[in-house]
């Protein structure tokens, strides 16, 4: 990569780090479905702004039933079950936790695209399943049962990422990179507005609550998404996606930076062997689309 390029890519990985930090911070107070709906919209405003300065705005009169179940896999599922765990993990753990979606991926590519398994990939899948247990097991937090439901709730986000990436591939064959991106925020916003209204918040937002919220929507999804559809035009998206080892580098530094959070041997182990997984997984790395 160029030294541009290499920049873009650590912003990315810097952005999508701190998408935990934010989410950490803003979920405890406004509740899972309100932060991420209010993240959606904003994001998806903010994207569909870009697009009429740029004049690539998106066509979705056709597609408009094809974009809600996008928005509902890939963004108003998974988003929320991230968010519901935040309130109980720390940022450092659901960073890592998410680093799990090539694994999962790769399984509903089998089973939907009946997508050939390799030894090495299933060596992969089962490293990096040990590696969330190593994780989990040689963790400090608590086992709750809040906190064992968090857990399901991001490796269900991470699973739910990976539908998403099949359907995606399968239903937007010709569709830029762009238009997708608007019409999952937006569509994902319109799913989550019924929920929105029966869970209204009741505490006090704080000006750091406001800032997490637009730091969310605005800097982690819609300029994150751009800098992501820059280098997949630039570098290609083997390249790109170099930046899941990205994300949970920084959701840890994020982490230890800004709210003190406690960082054990576990937590190392457990990372180090969950990239070993993905990495043995690159060959499913090379179609699929990160997503935090």
């Amino acid at each position: 990569m160029k030294p541009k390029e290499l920049g873009a890519l650590l912003l990315l990985g810097a952005l999508w780090g701190a998408s935990f930090i934010f989410i950490r911070i803003a979920a405890p107070v406004l509740g899972p479905i309100w932060l991420i709906d209010l993240r959606v919209w904003i994001a998806g405003i903010v994207l569909l702004i870009y697009a009429l300065i740029v004049r690539k705005l998106p066509d979705f009169k056709k597609e408009w039933k094809y974009y809600l179940m996008l928005g509902l896999l890939n963004a108003a599922i998974p988003f929320s079950l991230i968010a519901y765990s935040a309130v109980h993990l720390n940022a450092s753990l659901t960073a890592i936790l998410n680093a799990t979606t090539p694994l999962f991926t790769a399984i509903v590519a089998r089973i939907w695209l009946k997508e050939y398994l390799s030894v090495r990939k299933v060596i992969g899948i089962l490293i990096g399943l040990v590696g969330v247990c190593i994780l989990m097991g040689w963790s400090s937090v608590p086992f709750t049962l809040e906190v064992w439901l968090s857990i399901g709730a991001s490796l269900t986000a991470a699973l739910f990422y990976g539908i998403g990436s099949v359907y995606t591939k399968l239903t937007f064959t010709n569709t830029p990179a762009l238009s997708l991106s608007i019409g999952q925020q937006l569509a994902a916003g319109i799913i989550l507005i019924p929920l929105s209204v029966v869970t209204v918040p009741t505490a006090t937002i704080s000006l750091t609550v406001m800032i997490a919220v637009l730091g969310l929507a605005v800097l982690c999804t819609a300029i994150g998404y751009l800098l992501y559809f820059y280098l997949v035009e630039h570098v290609g998206p083997t390249k790109t996606v170099s930046v899941t080892f990205l994300v949970p580098l920084f959701g840890i530094f994020w982490g230890i930076l800004l709210l003190n959070e406690h960082i054990t041997l576990g937590t190392i182990v457990g990372l180090i062997v969950i990239f070993i997984g993905v990495i043995l997984m690159n060959g499913v790395q090379k179609t699929k689309k990160i997503r935090i």
